[in-house]
């Protein structure tokens, strides 16, 4: 069964959701353009790893471990008093290691990275640093004659530095690495189709175009994801009134 949506469902936005979206999402992206590149070329799945604690705690790194072996016991007699104060139960905040996976196009011969893909994720537009860690690869794709490609399916958190004014709820960037620092940026809303994108390699091999709307619906299908989403429930972020309108008529008709 499809999705109601044209484009984006926005409830696969969902925490409990999107991981599992992201991790296919990625995978069939690599299918498809496998399917469109000459062989000249491959598409690797590579992970950014980084720790990372919740947005309201400490960071806290590994622990100091004390160890205490054959101690002779003194000869004393120790004195044990009762502590003054009793102590509270509390947590400790601890960290998580976060995989992050993307795509990078290389050529056969050379190894080179020709183009990065990147699918965003939701701490990756939040303070922290999943954000402090995805900015420092974007600035070193943007500096190298790699060209980026960066897809934001999230229409919460902070939009990635751009010098364009008007957000969306969606947008693809792709930054071709000899018209830096121009880039093409394409909006598009919650009500509108996944625009296809040109995927740039080497100049003389021209743009393969990525549909990435039927990969999307692919990835939907597959997953079941219509068994997993209650689509009379408010979606996270919540959509605006006409949307929630349309959806309702989607639903009764």
């Amino acid at each position: 069964m499809p999705s109601p949506f044209p484009g984006m469902d926005p409830y696969l936005e969902s925490s409990e959701l999107w991981s599992s979206v992201h991790s296919r999402l990625i995978v069939a992206m690599a299918d498809d353009l496998v399917e469109h590149l000459s062989e000249r070329y491959r598409v690797e799945v590579e992970k950014r790893v980084y720790f990372a604690s919740n947005e309201d705690s400490l960071l806290v790194g590994i622990p100091d471990v004390a160890v205490a072996a054959n101690r002779t016991p003194s000869q004393a007699t120790a004195t044990i008093t009762a502590p003054t104060v009793q102590p509270e139960k509390v947590s400790v905040p601890l960290t998580e290691e976060v995989t992050e996976r993307y795509l990078e196009i290389r050529e056969m011969a050379t190894g080179m990275v020709v183009t990065v893909i990147e699918l965003l994720s939701p701490k990756n537009k939040r303070a922290g640093e999943g954000r402090i860690a995805y900015l420092r690869k974007r600035n070193q794709v943007l500096a190298s004659a790699s060209h980026l490609v960066e897809i934001d399916l999230l229409r919460g958190g902070q939009p990635l530095p751009i010098s364009g004014k008007e957000r969306g709820d969606y947008r693809i960037l792709v930054a071709q690495a000899e018209q830096r620092p121009t880039a093409d940026l394409y909006r598009f809303d919650v009500l509108n189709p996944i625009p296809a994108v040109p995927i740039p390699l080497l100049p003389q091999d021209g743009s393969p175009i990525l549909d990435l709307q039927s990969v999307l619906n692919r990835v939907y299908q597959k997953g079941r994801y219509h068994l997993a989403i209650d689509y009379s429930q408010p979606a996270i972020p919540p959509l605006p009134k006409a949307v929630q309108d349309w959806l309702r008529q989607q639903r009764a008709g």
